[in-house]
């Protein structure tokens, strides 16, 4: 079997968010997910960062750790992973194979087929309970109150930020984003969650009071001490001193903070997690495409920012570390996100060239010429091209030696520019 085909052929469905095929194959299966010990994480943005820091601070502190993600970059074995190795094609294989003869019956029986993001889902938390794993760190894909993940009782569910994305599915106001994301929030257990204003606190507070859930809350005035370099940065939280991270960004302090008060709420459940595992696991993270250095001259900047805030956060980053660089952003948004937004906070340097694409996919990606046409109209004397992906890649790297490229926008086009960079590497 072809995995990478199987997979890629897999219905990957439209309907409406349900539990039922999940929770289905977990009977089946005597319910793996209740044996495993789950930190859940959830948010607009930032999750993907908690992921990787919790993950790799319990593996630094001894334990066998699986880690589940949403989307993956280049593989689809990247979504599975124990103690940071991927699941490989041919524990993949035997999976599905185990799994499809189910899945037919399953779908001749349900009006809805099981979905490429719900078997992956199936075959993680299985996998993760064959390994014999000590914790689970698993990431939401859309939500959370009817995400597919959200049949587990975690331990600690993390809820990073709220901020608008995916509208037209989880609501068109904070409040309502907020009601769905607090979704992941269970009866007697802990959530972590970075205050932000009245209205949001507000849902997570009556949610967790409704389940007798204690709600530990990241304030910002319990950060201090801040500092960085071309290489870390460096923070206070609480009585944690002179703590590094390894991840580009001010927004990473706040998720490092999380990573710290979720360790202290282990610690306080009679985990054994040594201060060093904590700093190590911190100050060695890796988390690409995520303001992720892929090439050295000229300096290309991968970052997968694909909704408002995370435009936000990206912009603070490149201000903070190449302020005074002469600046390419080559761009490239999913037809579902709210491009507009997104160029309103992507255009905010008026000498630096942006260069818009198709992305990888005219049907999936807003056409170059459109996106072009509506940075004109947010910053009328913007220098603005309109470029193909690989194009543009090749434009920058043979002839901008002088700038710092950003590559921004879409977490989708990552696999096509790394075989790019390849490429003209090679030539």
């Amino acid at each position: 079997m072809d995995v990478k085909e199987f997979l890629s052929k897999f219905y990957k469905g439209t309907k409406k968010q349900t539990l039922d095929a999940v929770v289905y194959f977990m009977e089946k299966y005597k319910n793996p997910e209740k044996s495993l010990k789950i930190i859940h994480i959830a948010g607009t943005n930032g999750k993907g960062s908690c992921v990787e820091m919790i993950s790799n601070v319990l593996t630094c502190a001894g334990y066998k750790v699986g880690k589940f993600i949403s989307p993956h970059l280049i593989e689809y074995n990247e979504r599975i992973c124990v103690d940071n190795k991927e699941i490989t094609d041919a524990e993949l294989e035997k999976l599905i194979t185990e799994l499809m003869p189910e899945v037919v019956k399953y779908n001749k029986e349900h009006s809805n087929d099981v979905t490429l993001f719900e078997l992956e889902i199936i075959m993680a938390l299985i996998y993760f309970n064959r390994k014999n794993c000590d914790f689970v760190v698993l990431e939401t894909g859309l939500g959370g109150l009817h995400d597919s993940t959200n049949i587990v009782n975690p331990i600690v569910s993390i809820i990073t930020s709220i901020g608008y994305d995916h509208m037209h599915i989880l609501g068109n106001t904070l409040p309502e984003i907020a009601a769905q994301k607090a979704g992941i929030i269970k009866e007697n257990s802990n959530t972590i969650f970075i205050s932000q204003d009245n209205e949001v606190n507000r849902v997570i507070e009556d949610t967790c009071k409704a389940k007798n859930n204690t709600l530990h809350l990241i304030k910002e005035q319990d950060i201090s001490n801040y500092s960085y370099d071309e290489n870390y940065q460096k923070f206070d939280y609480k009585n944690y001193k002179n703590i590094l991270v390894n991840l580009k960004g001010k927004k990473q302090i706040y998720n490092a903070s999380i990573c710290l008060k979720c360790m202290n709420i282990l610690k306080d459940k009679g985990y054994t997690i040594n201060e060093n595992g904590i700093r190590k696991g911190l100050s060695t993270v890796i988390h690409r495409a995520r303001f992720e250095q892929l090439n050295e001259n000229p300096i290309v900047i991968y970052d997968g920012a694909h909704n408002k805030p995370a435009m936000q956060n990206l912009i603070n980053s490149v201000n903070m570390y190449y302020k005074n660089n002469k600046k390419i952003f080559i761009v490239s948004i999913l037809k579902t996100k709210d491009y507009k937004s997104m160029l309103g906070e992507l255009l905010q340097d008026k000498e630096a060239v942006y260069i818009f694409t198709s992305g990888n996919s005219t049907e999936r990606y807003v056409q170059g010429e459109i996106l072009a046409n509506t940075a004109k109209e947010v910053m009328k004397e913007a220098n603005i091209q309109v470029k193909d992906l690989k194009d543009a890649l090749e434009y920058v790297i043979k002839d901008c030696k002088n700038y710092t490229i950003f590559i921004v926008g879409s977490f989708y086009v990552y696999g096509d520019v790394i075989d790019m960079l390849k490429e003209y590497k090679n030539t």
